[in-house]
């Protein structure tokens, strides 16, 4: 229950706690689940779970998993019901729910077969029958006790307040968004059967887990905004007891941490006040040097003009703040007073460590920058962590195949064996059914596919073949989408590129809204070394630089560094976004954005120097932009 007196709550229905890490509100909910289930075996009874096969529980799954071994948990108490699945679908492919689940708690636990009830995707003539004995299942077992999801399971917008288990249509945003599991919105199937409305509403209690930036949006709608069934979650404010638990990235759209000062009063940090500014500017839509006493005032920021004001004050400390983070030497410029620029003049020229999470990520978030870097002398080695196989076209394949068998007198290559492997892996391809990973050899050839366009792009932007590394981090290397934990051996791969290049500057992918969860692993790779490194010599004169693009870009008022990019600039980056052709014209995994990923880069980067010359500052084409990792 929210207090009326904490005002920095007032426009939130739901209560909603916001965590440092997953683990915190993992190890609440299975303490939880511990408890209750001690309670009912003493009353003589199960305790009933409805599980999602949502990555935003899994943390929660592996904490169960480690309780049952360390024996503060048995499942031999307690029933599980699985809350949706595609349809039609065999349940052992790839991205059956019930595989999901298998492969990611059940196997792992004490759990007796009678205690199990998955939704059946198998193709079946009686849904509707199906679907009210599923129903059944769940009334003879006493009813939901507790429902742990990220999800209203598949829940269309539109689904009505009381609906319940049922066959349904998958709209195409829903299947775009699957995409990236299936290896192509084509093979997503039409429909699932899902746990309604009325269904997940009668459990007794609701764990609601949402992690990451692009949760934001979804979290404010269903938190704040008014209960519609377009937006289903949004039911969950009906409901007597439900939780929701997010991380500090999924709050960042809820009013308490977008604009606090409109919930409650605040200490005005430096962060704060620019924050608070740049919102009042885009509100007014008013350069920052052009706000008034008034405007401040009539804005609900009186506070902060009475403590730091008056206006003109404030706006003069916030102009020559963000002037200040805009640099056109984004590795420093020599022989300059770097006091006011985001980075230090020397050493000069930098050793330079670029990481990629997939081969492309580097020229689509940061091409310009890398681009500069080259230009302005210094010493570049660009790491690509993952080979990005699974983003490459069968079709792409065939093409490159095709080459080499035609080609094959030309390389010294005997064409009975070109024409052979092209047969081979043909045959491969043909036999592969819809959403199957693909084989080794085929694996193989779409990686080389990949490396061969990122050093194109490398050299292109000046960058020597010998400073191009493909780390191949073994986590990604599953054949399928979904990944493996990051281990000791991901990590000290990232540690020995960096031991032996000692770079002055680490660029990283701070993208943590990637919907496919590589960049997030590929970032904590790169932490958790420089972390075992901190305390070498060169690593003290080391700074790391997080960027963002190819999801979404960051806040301005995050933004501790600005390179500004001209016309002719961003040509360069889109040319060599260009060199990977693979990627061009349709991404295979786009999520929710069809677009190329060169136009939503473009738009992004000329939208942010749009915001900048509305804030006051000089009028560029394209803008990138960096937040320093404070290790």
């Amino acid at each position: 229950m929210i207090l009326r007196s904490d005002f920095s709550k007032r426009y939130e229905k739901l209560p909603v706690r916001i965590f440092d890490y997953q683990q915190e509100a993992s190890k609440l909910i299975v303490d939880d689940i511990i408890r209750q289930s001690k309670e009912r075996a003493k009353q003589g009874r199960k305790l009933v779970l409805a599980l999602a096969a949502s990555s935003a529980c899994l943390q929660v799954y592996d904490d169960m998993i480690a309780a049952v071994k360390a024996k503060r948990l048995s499942f031999k108490n307690i029933v599980i019901f699985s809350m949706d699945d595609y349809y039609p679908l065999h349940h052992n492919e790839l991205q059956s729910h019930y595989r999901f689940l298998k492969e990611c708690l059940i196997d792992e636990i004490d759990i007796p077969k009678a205690n199990l009830h998955f939704i059946d995707s198998n193709q079946r003539t009686d849904e509707t029958e199906y679907c009210q004995s599923y129903e059944e299942q769940i009334a003879k077992e006493g009813g939901l006790d507790i429902v742990i999801t990220g999800n209203m399971a598949m829940n269309e917008p539109g689904s009505p307040y009381n609906s319940l288990t049922r066959k349904i249509n998958l709209n195409y945003t829903t299947r775009v968004a699957a995409a990236s599991e299936f290896f192509g919105v084509e093979d997503v199937p039409y429909y699932g059967i899902t746990m309604g409305i009325a269904t997940i509403l009668n459990a007794n209690q609701i764990y609601y887990l949402a992690w990451g930036e692009g949760a934001g949006p979804q979290i404010k709608k269903i938190v704040e905004g008014d209960v519609t069934k377009q937006v289903p979650a949004s039911y969950l404010q009906e409901h007597g007891n439900t939780k929701v638990y997010i991380d500090h990235a999924a709050a960042v759209n809820l009013t308490r941490i977008e604009t606090p000062w409109l919930t409650d009063k605040v200490e005005w940090t430096e962060y704060l006040i620019r924050k608070s500014v740049f919102w009042l500017c885009k509100k007014l839509d008013k350069p920052i040097l052009k706000l008034t006493d008034r405007d401040y005032n009539d804005n609900g920021m009186a506070d902060l003009v009475t403590q730091k004001g008056p206006a003109s004050q404030i706006n003069i400390k916030v102009f020559n703040d963000l002037q200040h983070i805009i640099s056109g030497w984004p590795g420093g410029k020599p022989n300059t007073d770097d006091s006011t620029r985001p980075e230090r003049a020397l050493p000069y020229p930098k050793r330079v460590v670029v990481f990629s999470p997939h081969p492309d990520d580097d020229v689509i978030s940061m091409g310009g920058t890398l681009a500069r870097l080259a230009d302005q002398g210094h010493d570049i080695h660009v790491a690509y962590q993952t080979s990005g196989n699974i983003a490459v076209f069968d079709h792409d394949v065939i093409r490159y195949l095709d080459f080499v068998r035609e080609s094959s007198d030309i390389f010294g290559i005997e064409q009975k064996l070109a024409i052979k492997l092209f047969k081979k892996v043909e045959v491969e391809l043909k036999r592969k059914h819809p959403g199957e990973a693909d084989p080794m050899m085929v694996r193989r050839i779409k990686t080389y596919i990949r490396r061969g366009e990122a050093r194109s792009a490398c050299r292109y932007l000046g960058i020597k073949d010998d400073h191009v590394n493909f780390l191949s981090m073994p986590f990604y290397e599953t054949g399928g989408v979904k990944k493996k934990p990051i281990s000791k051996e991901d990590i000290d791969i990232v540690k020995k590129l960096l031991q032996r290049i000692k770079p002055h500057q680490i660029f990283a992918a701070g993208d943590l809204s990637d919907p496919h969860g590589t960049h997030r692993v590929c970032f904590q790779s790169i932490i958790e070394a420089c972390k075992q490194l901190k305390r070498e010599s060169w690593f003290k004169d080391c700074r790391i630089w997080m960027y963002r693009g190819a999801w979404q870009e960051w806040d301005v008022a995050d933004a501790e560094m600005a390179v500004p990019l001209s016309p002719e600039e961003v040509k360069i980056k889109r040319s060599a976004i260009f060199r990977h052709q693979s990627q061009k014209d349709y991404p295979l995994f786009p999520g929710s954005d069809s677009r190329e990923f060169w136009l939503r880069a473009e738009e992004r980067n000329h939208n942010t120097a749009v915001i900048f010359d509305k804030l006051g500052m000089a009028e560029y084409q394209a803008i990138e932009l960096f937040v320093k990792y404070k290790l």
